[in-house]
């Protein structure tokens, strides 16, 4: 099935597809932020720049698209029909990427945990799995100031 944009604006949308604060990244960072957790944005020296670093823990969170890094059995996950071929390799390099980068920060001694973009959709159930993966009270946070909000 041939696109049904020329190549120019195919190119224009393609150019505006971002790898840095996208909306499920954003908002992982808001609910995190809010529960009193601090943490580093995309480091370089780390394998695949994880989204959110928690150093002192040695712990990352990987904010994945699930068209983009082909979350089985999502909705969203799927080949587009116009130029298979090379979408089939394009995900499948991304998929192969991910492995490799969570298997070195594994290696290295990190604790990696991946949120994937429909996890997004649901921020109650989203931060009790961030909350239970963490696994350590912020500094400043006590069960009281959880209580009263702030």
């Amino acid at each position: 099935m041939p696109d049904i944009y020329s190549t120019s604006k195919r190119s224009e949308i393609m150019s505006r597809v971002r790898s840095t604060g996208t909306k499920p990244e954003m908002l992982v960072r808001q609910l995190t932020h809010g529960m009193g957790y601090r943490f580093r944005l995309h480091r370089e020296h780390l394998p695949g720049k994880p989204d959110l670093v928690f150093p002192r823990h040695r712990k990352v969170i990987l904010v994945h698209g699930c068209f983009w890094h082909q979350h089985g059995g999502c909705s969203k996950a799927t080949i587009p029909a116009s130029n298979s071929a090379f979408w089939e390799a394009k995900l499948s390099g991304n998929m192969e990427r991910d492995r490799e980068n969570v298997a070195a920060l594994r290696r290295t001694g990190w604790q990696v945990l991946v949120v994937w973009e429909c996890q997004t959709k649901d921020p109650d159930t989203l931060a009790a799995g961030i909350r239970a993966f963490l696994g350590v009270r912020p500094r400043g946070v006590t069960d009281e100031s959880q209580r009263q909000g702030l």
